[in-house]
């Protein structure tokens, strides 16, 4: 018998195995994909509120509620403005189903027969790059988590409220001049008494 025949079957495949070398085979790709960052609009905001909810919409045709998507509702505050909005999305997808800034006519409402449910209208709700007007519906886990919804969204509500009545008090009322505009046109009056005062000065020389 041969050597290799004397051997038991593992030693002679494990012998053979040493022998074979595997080749190091490296595939170069065909086309190079550059990495695409993809934009959320929420590099420019700060997560102030975070939870676990489910979202509805009213249908007016249907006369009905329909399920618009179970994930995180999140209030995001903008670094700049300090504006706050709503933003929600759905779980895996990432697709966005509320996406609006707290304004003051929104009030939450509890839903009939729930304490864990809000109900609230939004003028204008930005999802799949359409702003349409809503009625929804919010259902949290328990009555504790509703609770503190509410808290974190009336909040927002008056954070923003100050914002805008800043915002107006700052602006001129109609018929009102700017202060730089005031400002430049008492400069020029004062050149022009300057002047007059001058001629008047001249002519007085004169006579």
């Amino acid at each position: 018998m041969s050597e290799l025949e004397n051997k038991p079957v593992a030693a002679v495949e494990e012998a053979q195995e040493e022998e074979v070398e595997s080749p190091d085979v490296h595939f170069k790709p065909i086309v190079e994909l550059a990495d695409v960052v993809v934009k959320t609009h929420e590099e420019d905001e700060n997560e102030i509120f975070k939870m676990r909810a489910k979202l509805f919409r009213f249908d007016q045709e249907a006369k009905e509620w329909k399920e618009r998507g179970t994930g995180d509702v999140k209030l995001l505050k903008h670094k700049e403005n300090s504006k706050i909005r709503l933003l929600m999305r759905r779980d895996k997808t990432l697709k966005v189903c509320a996406n609006h800034y707290i304004t003051e006519e929104m009030v939450l409402s509890p839903n009939v027969g729930s304490d864990r449910s809000w109900v609230w209208n939004v003028a204008a709700d930005l999802v799949d790059d359409e702003v349409e007007r809503q009625l929804l519906a919010i259902r949290f886990a328990n009555s504790e988590n509703a609770g503190k919804f509410k808290v974190a969204f009336e909040d927002a509500r008056d954070s923003n409220k100050k914002l805008a009545g800043s915002a107006t008090e700052s602006k001129p009322k109609e018929g009102e001049e700017k202060p730089k505009e005031a400002e430049e046109k008492s400069e020029e009056a004062e050149e022009k008494s300057e002047e007059a005062e001058e001629k008047s000065e001249e002519a007085e020389k004169k006579d």
